[in-house]
């Protein structure tokens, strides 16, 4: 059991299913933990949803995606990075549906996010750009990957810069909830929240790590392709905690958490690219990158941009009480994983 090589389907698919149910309970925890932590820092919902919401329940994806492409299973570690921006932004529209007082794009209306997403978009075009540009490395890394990382961290310095400063701001209605920090008395203290955050990060870690070779198990043994595993079951299993931390975060009035946790952990998910273009040693990742994989990377691409129209247009009510963006949303990740499937 302990040799990935020997392992039969249903082991592989045990062990695929134990990993996804550990990395459902501790990304469920580690939400009410951010939103402690954001109130007891002072840093804001939408910064913590970003940095640490975002980086934490991100974590167990970017392992899997190093561990495969240090294995040598670029297709593996491609599509599960880019799969799961798309399904955890199909996520956001899930929690849509959770909120019914009005549209969560509405009700969390926040700079921050809004730069974050454009961020996220930025890098997303940076990755399509990529495989058309030279297969140039250095030390078998591309140079869009420290880039990448670049990147991300001015976007992020710019979203604290207009937390902590805002240029505007959005107008303010009765649907709209605005981040206002809960009473630090009742909660524990600082030390002992890093402390149990630290533990739920290094738990969600371990099974990224351990989720890697069950994934390759079930794609070798039931013929689907890499890409298909990657983007149809390591992306969903590895962003549950998105799916559960958004709607914790709903039914707790955190909108703000909610938002930024799936826009925050999409800008993070990119730098799964360039944490495993330099784990993978055959030369650029990027250019392995098979018509499915670019395809994907369009489909999350356009999908940001139409979240990005949301946040801006507002919309209070829309079909079945949920936003004209978040229905979008469902058509076009539904119309993306239909295309997948139908090529195989």
């Amino acid at each position: 059991m302990l040799n990935p090589d020997s392992w039969t389907l249903m082991q592989g698919l045990l062990v695929f299913a134990g990993c996804a149910l550990v990395i459902a309970l501790a990304g469920t925890r580690i939400t009410g933990v951010v939103d402690q932590l954001a109130d007891r820092t002072g840093i804001g919902e939408a910064a913590a949803g970003a940095v640490l919401l975002g980086f934490s329940t991100s974590i167990g994806g970017s392992v899997l995606s190093v561990t495969a492409a240090w294995n040598g299973n670029a297709d593996l570690a491609v599509s599960n990075a880019l799969g799961g921006i798309a399904v955890q932004t199909f996520f956001l529209a899930v929690a849509d549906m959770v909120y019914r007082r009005a549209n969560l794009e509405h009700a969390a209306a926040s700079v921050p996010n809004m730069i974050q997403n454009a961020l996220l978009i930025m890098l997303l075009a940076l990755i399509m750009m990529t495989p058309l540009l030279p297969e140039f490395t250095l030390w078998h890394v591309h140079i869009a990957s420290p880039l990448l990382f670049v990147f991300y961290v001015y976007g992020i310095h710019l979203a604290q810069n207009a937390h902590n400063k805002p240029m505007w701001t959005p107008t303010q209605t009765r649907e709209t909830r605005e981040d206002q920090p809960d009473d630090t008395s009742r909660m524990p203290s600082t030390w002992r929240l890093w402390v149990e955050f630290t533990l739920l990060f290094v738990v969600l870690g371990l099974a990224g790590w351990t989720l890697e070779p069950a994934a390759t198990v079930i794609a070798a043994k039931t013929g689907l392709t890499q890409t298909v595993v990657g983007v149809m079951l390591t992306a969903i299993s590895t962003s549950i905690p998105e799916l559960v931390t958004s709607i914790a975060a709903v039914r707790r009035g955190a909108l703000t958490l909610a938002v930024g946790g799936i826009i925050g952990g999409n800008a993070f998910d990119t730098l799964f690219m360039a944490a495993s273009d330099i784990a993978y040693r055959d030369g650029s990742i990027y250019h392995t990158m098979t018509q499915s994989a670019q395809l994907w990377v369009s489909l999350t691409l356009l999908m940001s941009a139409v979240l990005m129209m949301g946040l801006l247009r507002r919309e209070r009510v829309g079909p079945g009480r949920i936003g004209v963006e978040s229905v979008v949303l469902i058509l076009l990740y539904i119309s993306g994983a239909a295309l997948l499937l139908s090529a195989l």
